[in-house]
């Protein structure tokens, strides 16, 4: 793993407003050259959060724009069977990941081409480079099966699921690999928000831990940094507890509540691990316009002193920071996109100035 030091950087979560993958590239450059995404276009439904990584899953079916796990079919067993047998060759070495299921292809991930072409000709080059893939509570949650039920709560298909994921976020750092370049992968998880709630009561812990885990040890085992992004509040000790590099929130509106969790927040940084503050808001255009860089500043500088009090180094915290928007920018206006973008560069400039940081 190469060495990564986040110094109050600024990044982005995946999605971008735009209907031109050249011009998100040129976005995402121009807000935050030091760590370059992937952009995933929604306005494209095949690059939508759970369609982008469906590609690969055995009994996939599409009718026009929906889709679903068709598990009744004929031939559902032997599709599962050709899955692992796939997965096996994969991971023992016997088949090439890139021609593999799992890899990710044009037709659904463009901006992730598109960044390899930029890269090269980016100067100076990036301090890292960061893909996504979508969380496995997310996705198995959001994806059905024919008869409507989440494929999460089918045992073996949670599994697929699960394996299908970890490879793809593999496949982005072996490609990603020869830029020579620390490489975070983000592990999209807005659906931990429900964790413990009414609607996700059956899902216990235990399983929830187990699925990230093993998708985060995938990202390690090839070298990567993991990180998780959750857009609203959740049960952060879960998260801070991982084996995680970095936990992504939304600290514009749920600062509080994650600032509970204290001692393991202080376990998490002593262990040398980043928070990445989504710190410019994105949930209403509201928010949006009545913020400027200055007024996010002071909001940092009174989220800090908080933190202070509680026994925290701030210049310490400050070199274990990224700075990140609370969630994606897709759903918003350009408008709004770009000011969100043009905030979070702001606040990172302005502090690592200050601060005298690299």
């Amino acid at each position: 793993m190469i060495p990564f030091h986040a110094n109050a950087l600024p990044a982005l979560i995946g999605s971008i407003p735009l209907g031109d993958h050249e011009a998100a590239a040129d976005m995402v450059a121009t807000h935050t050259p030091q760590i370059p995404i992937w952009a995933q276009l929604p306005v494209y439904p095949e690059e939508g959060m759970a369609r982008q990584f469906l590609p690969g899953l055995p009994g996939l079916v599409f009718e026009g724009e929906k889709f679903y796990i068709d598990t009744a079919g004929a031939d559902f067993d032997d599709a599962m069977l050709r899955f692992y047998e796939d997965y096996m060759a994969v991971t023992e070495g016997a088949a090439d990941l890139d021609s593999s299921r799992f890899a990710l292809a044009p037709d659904t991930a463009r901006g992730f081409f598109v960044l390899e072409e930029r890269i090269v000709r980016m100067d100076p080059p990036p301090r890292a480079l960061k893909g996504q893939v979508t969380g496995p509570i997310t996705f198995g949650t959001s994806v059905k099966d024919q008869s409507g039920r989440a494929i999460y709560y089918d045992e073996q298909l949670r599994d697929v699921q699960v394996k299908l994921l970890a490879l793809k976020a593999r496949w982005q750092i072996r490609r990603l690999a020869r830029f020579d370049r620390p490489i975070i992968i983000f592990i999209d998880e807005p659906a931990l928000a429900g964790f413990g709630s009414s609607e996700f009561i059956s899902m216990s812990r235990e399983e929830v831990s187990a699925c990230l885990e093993e998708v985060i040890s995938a990202i390690h085992e090839e070298g990567g940094l993991a990180g998780i992004h959750v857009c609203a509040n959740a049960d952060w000790s879960l998260i801070l507890e991982s084996a995680v590099d970095i936990v992504n929130f939304d600290a514009y509106a749920y600062f509080e509540q994650f600032i509970i969790y204290r001692d393991a927040l202080k376990h998490f940084l002593e262990n040398g691990n980043t928070v990445a503050w989504g710190l410019v808001p994105t949930l209403n255009p509201e928010d949006i316009e009545a913020e400027e860089t200055d007024t996010l500043l002071a909001a940092w500088e009174e989220r800090a002193a908080a933190l202070e009090k509680l026994g925290f180094d701030r210049h310490r915290l400050l070199t274990q920071s990224l700075f990140t928007p609370a969630c994606g920018v897709g759903s918003l206006s350009v408008e709004h996109a770009q000011k969100v973008l043009r905030m979070t560069r702001g606040v990172s400039d302005a502090l690592r100035e200050k601060h005298q940081l690299q």
